[in-house]
């Protein structure tokens, strides 16, 4: 083997080498931005459990008296989704899994889609689906005051008529392995499922229930919202240190078989120069 294969080997060693800084760098970076998302998602679900129990606290006293957001004003509305996905790649199959599976449970409906990170905006438009709102591309910009003010914006559209129902589309964080993809119903509010509150309350409403009630929908949807997102971006990352590592873990296989292959052909190289010399000699 030839001087030109040594170099070859060596600079593709030295390549990745270089590959394999990055992929680790990526992983702890990953790695810290998951403690992170996580202690968001902890920090967060209290009020909305509060927030969900005094719904169906209101709903379980009112008893037949109509509230709004139970039923859709135009029942022959499309769908509107609100899909959570990420704004970058080199993330495993966070974005695709999410992606495919909103897609999938879309088809045969008339649907709209308002994306919540560049992936979901970019992966809609490609397939012709319209978005109502890209004022939320960057998924990583999304804060709590934004959620808020797109449930507003959900559920004034909502009581117009615009939509039947409206559906959130994000990623579940299971555990750091294991991450998978939901679709949860937003609007209208089933009333089945708030037969009984989860928290025993005692509340006086004022001025009134449904007064309270209405006003504290947007509350409710906008916590939904960010607590999908909280866990969208637990699970981005989580996806992310594992295909990180994964990446790692394959760049020292390759330098190890790419040395013993440079080591292999030095020695040839070697040997070949000294049977040359012997048979001049």
């Amino acid at each position: 083997m030839g001087s030109a294969s040594i170099k070859e080997i060596k600079n593709r060693i030295h390549s990745i080498e270089n590959t394999r800084q990055i992929t680790s760098a990526m992983q702890l970076v990953a790695a810290g931005k998951l403690r992170k998302a996580q202690a968001r998602i902890e920090a967060s679900r209290p009020y909305f459990r509060i927030i969900y129990s005094m719904l169906q606290d209101i709903i379980a006293k009112t008893g037949d008296m109509s509230l709004p957001y139970l039923e859709a004003k135009n029942p022959g509305a499309g769908v509107l989704y609100v899909v959570i996905a990420g704004d970058r790649g080199l993330a495993g199959g966070y974005n695709s899994a999410i992606l495919k599976a909103t897609y999938a449970h879309m088809q045969g409906r008339q649907v709209s889609v308002l994306p919540i990170g560049k992936r979901a905006r970019d992966f809609f438009t490609a397939r012709g689906v319209p978005l109502v709102d890209e004022s939320f591309i960057i998924a990583e910009n999304v804060s709590i005051a934004d959620c808020f003010t797109m449930a507003k914006n959900i559920c004034r559209e909502f009581e117009n008529g615009a939509y039947s129902e409206v559906r959130l589309a994000y990623t579940e964080f299971v555990s750091v392995l294991t991450q998978q993809s939901a679709a949860i119903k937003l609007l209208p509010l089933a009333k089945e499922e708030a037969a009984k509150p989860a928290v025993a309350l005692d509340i006086c409403y004022e001025p009134d229930s449904e007064t309270a009630f209405k006003a504290m929908i947007p509350e409710y949807i906008g916590g939904v919202i960010y607590g999908a997102l909280c866990e969208s971006r637990a699970s981005e990352q989580a996806a992310r240190r594992s295909a990180m590592d994964t990446a790692t873990q394959n760049a020292d296989e390759m330098i190890d078989t790419l040395s013993l292959k440079y080591n292999q052909a030095r020695q040839a190289a070697i040997t070949q120069e000294i049977t040359e010399i012997v048979a001049g000699s």
